[in-house]
């Protein structure tokens, strides 16, 4: 089979590799037909890491992927030979601790596609998940759309912590996943969201999308100007870029007793916060770890359409196009929010 593997720093070609087998009871043999390109993938591409996750080259990425179903092990019982799927990327183990106590997304065993020293990528013909890793779509739904159930999925996941009682929210990073909180919010009833984004494109993107008002902070006092619509602060801020001036902005936003949720991935390993201003506001912090238990309700919410996902698709490539993806997508040239990659044919 055809696969997409990194080859050093910004370096990726085409490869025929072994096409994977089902093995265990549970293994599914899925042919890939459509992958999303995260930020996290772009990390790996241009830098090679996150973190200590360091790429050994050669090295297939991508996670966010839909898939038809080809071949299922022998005690697979849900998912069936045609079945069409949305992916859960990450495989727990279901024995430890944190997946018995309902955690695992924090599972100690984590695998997870296209991480280094864990699964190889989905940017490959074939892929073998396990069966509690995929989720039959709806007919109506395209395997675009199932691929960006993923980064829905965490958007779903992070409103699930918004305290109750919030009205008034920011979201600091209008990328595929900040416009995923967008979504989720408003599908939860909240109407009351700023957004900001140093893209321009990304602002005005935000603001047709449903935000009350969007902002770029390197071209306006954002917050300045939230403060001034909201005759004080904010209830609730999630950070969805990891960059160290929204971390700031976010404590300068947050009233007192306010709520500040972790979502973007600092390119660095330390990041810093006022102490002073977050002890005398009494500033909460949640991080959220990608999704818990929110893949299916993520497809329900697009299936009943309360959620339209379609407007964050701006650019398409096929599978030998893949390099030309990231590279748009690591610069955010030509408005790109969401680039697919076809694999099927």
């Amino acid at each position: 089979m055809k696969s997409i593997v990194l080859t050093d720093i910004r370096k990726m070609k085409i490869r025929e590799t072994p096409k994977p087998q089902v093995k265990a009871g549970n293994d599914i043999l899925l042919k890939i037909e459509t992958v999303g390109i995260c930020g996290s993938d772009v990390h790996y591409y241009s830098t090679g890491r996150i973190g200590d996750q360091i790429v050994k080259y050669p090295f297939t990425i991508g996670h966010e992927c839909s898939a038809s179903v080809m071949e299922v092990g022998s005690n697979v019982t849900h998912i069936k030979i045609g079945n069409r799927v949305a992916i859960e990327p990450a495989v727990s183990c279901w024995r430890c601790d944190q997946c018995l106590s309902g955690r695992p997304h924090t599972c100690r065993n984590l695998k997870f596609l296209g991480c280094p020293g864990q699964i190889d990528g989905c940017l490959s013909e074939y892929l073998i998940m396990p069966e509690e890793s995929c989720y039959k779509i709806p007919v109506e739904m395209s395997f675009e759309q199932a691929a960006l159930i993923e980064p829905l999925s965490i958007g779903v996941y992070a409103v699930d912590f918004l305290n109750e009682k919030a009205n008034s929210v920011a979201i600091l990073g209008s990328g595929p996943i900040g416009l995923s909180v967008l979504l989720s919010l408003k599908a939860a009833g909240i109407e009351n969201v700023y957004m900001t984004d140093k893209v321009d494109d990304r602002v005005k993107i935000a603001k047709k999308a449903g935000a009350c008002w969007s902002g770029n902070p390197d071209k306006t006092d954002i917050i300045a100007e939230i403060k001034q619509k909201e005759q004080g602060s904010l209830d609730t801020v999630f950070e969805c870029c990891g960059d160290q001036d929204a971390l700031n902005q976010s404590i300068e936003l947050l009233k007192s007793g306010g709520q500040l949720i972790l979502i973007g991935i600092p390119e660095h390993e330390r990041i810093y916060f006022n102490i002073h201003k977050l002890r005398r506001k009494e500033i909460s912090i949640q991080n959220v770890r990608r999704q818990n238990n929110c893949v299916r309700k993520a497809i329900d919410l697009v299936h009943s359409g309360r959620i339209d996902t379609d407007f964050m698709i701006t650019h398409r490539f096929n599978f030998e196009e893949t390099d030309k993806a990231f590279e748009l997508v690591e610069n955010y040239r030509d408005g790109v929010i969401k680039a697919m990659v076809k694999v099927g044919q």
